[in-house]
């Protein structure tokens, strides 16, 4: 079955669109992991809501939290922050319906999720998570790298994760005329070795 994303400001979900998105939050987060906890923030007025839909119905969600609102920090080495934003967006609230798990919607939607936070945020800037440990695996595979200790957040283990750009090496071209040079003295190299082989058998026939 196909699966379509949309991505919205706060301003621009209905009603119905707001609805859906905290019962599904509910549902996972209160209900399923049997966790009580203020789900509802005034971070989702500024956050960028990302719903993956079936058939018009919600099957997953996740919210994008721009770097100026995001409350998580890195602990990356101070040889690291030159080349460091260190505010960074963050995606948060990550969750795919039971019913519909197993067909690979959180990672299309975290792929989707994180196309955004470089499109809107800037390609260089790193991107911050706070995962839930049994997904460390799943977040590794999307180019996450764990960072510091596990802690606990609402009785429930996680810890931080980055997602940095990776730096692109320089290789060094060799210049046209260093290659024009090599060849001259390839093709000398070679007359020579080709005249010693004649002077050869003309000494022979003698």
């Amino acid at each position: 079955m196909t699966t379509q994303f949309s991505i919205k400001t706060f301003d621009e979900l209905t009603s119905v669109d707001i609805y859906h998105i905290l019962r599904a939050r509910s549902q996972v987060f209160v209900v399923e992991q049997n966790c009580a906890y203020q789900d509802m923030d005034e971070l989702d007025f500024d956050c960028l809501h990302l719903v993956a839909h079936q058939n018009e119905a919600l099957v997953g969600y996740c919210r994008i939290i721009p770097p100026e609102y995001n409350r998580l920090r890195s602990n990356l080495s101070a040889a690291d922050t030159d080349s460091l934003n260190t505010a960074m967006s963050a995606i948060g609230r990550v969750l795919v319906l039971s019913e519909h798990r197993g067909q690979g919607i959180a990672r299309q939607m975290m792929i989707q999720a994180i196309a955004n936070c470089r499109k809107k945020y800037g390609k260089k800037r790193p991107i911050i998570i706070s995962a839930q440990t049994y997904l460390l695996s799943f977040y590794q595979s999307l180019g996450f790298v764990p960072e510091g200790d596990y802690y606990l957040e609402d009785n429930i283990e996680h810890v931080k994760m980055v997602l940095r750009v990776a730096k692109k090496s320089k290789v060094k071209k060799v210049s046209a005329a260093n290659g024009s040079k090599s060849s001259k003295i390839l093709s000398a190299l070679l007359f020579i070795l080709v005249a010693l082989f004649i002077l050869g058998l003309l000494y022979l026939m003698i």
